[in-house]
């Protein structure tokens, strides 16, 4: 039995003084690498957000999310080369997820986020009706921590 081909996750940090033109061309040129070679299971345009510290004198950048399947190693080999050479990415982070990872959160700009589709919301009404029972209460642990000191006794 074969294993499915593992998921990896691809943030872009583009730089905003870039050309609108040279900003998207990055990003189709990535998008068309990853479609060529793999399959594109998520692309997320996160908008412009502020950064946590300078980088080149920029205070913010693009934000894109790419999240796929590579079936060989080319593929990653030719992203990392691409991307460490071209001017307008700021920064970029490509990494192996691990099975079983959640889903990435939709970090949308406002506008864009109220324009895609709501996922269904789960309610405990529905789960009642639907099996009699009312939906169990999750489990709660609780821990307690006790700090013991010890003190050495002086010889007498």
């Amino acid at each position: 039995m074969t294993l499915p081909a593992p998921t990896y996750d691809l943030v872009l940090l583009l730089d905003p003084k870039a050309e609108e033109t040279a900003r998207a061309k990055i990003v189709a040129d990535t998008r068309a690498s990853v479609e060529s070679q793999g399959e594109l299971l998520r692309y997320d345009e996160w908008g412009e957000r502020p950064l946590a510290y300078p980088i080149d004198h920029s205070a913010s950048a693009e934000y894109h999310l790419f999240q796929f399947h590579a079936g060989s190693s080319e593929l990653l080999d030719g992203l990392n080369r691409t991307l460490r050479i071209d001017d307008g990415v700021l920064r970029f982070r490509l990494i192996k997820l691990k099975p079983g990872v959640p889903d990435a959160p939709d970090m949308r700009s406002g506008s864009a986020a109220a324009a895609a589709p709501a996922a269904p919301a789960h309610h405990a009404e529905s789960e009642q009706a639907e099996t009699g029972q009312p939906e169990a209460a999750p489990e709660v642990v609780v821990e307690a921590v006790v700090e013991v000191e010890t003190v050495a006794a002086e010889p007498a």
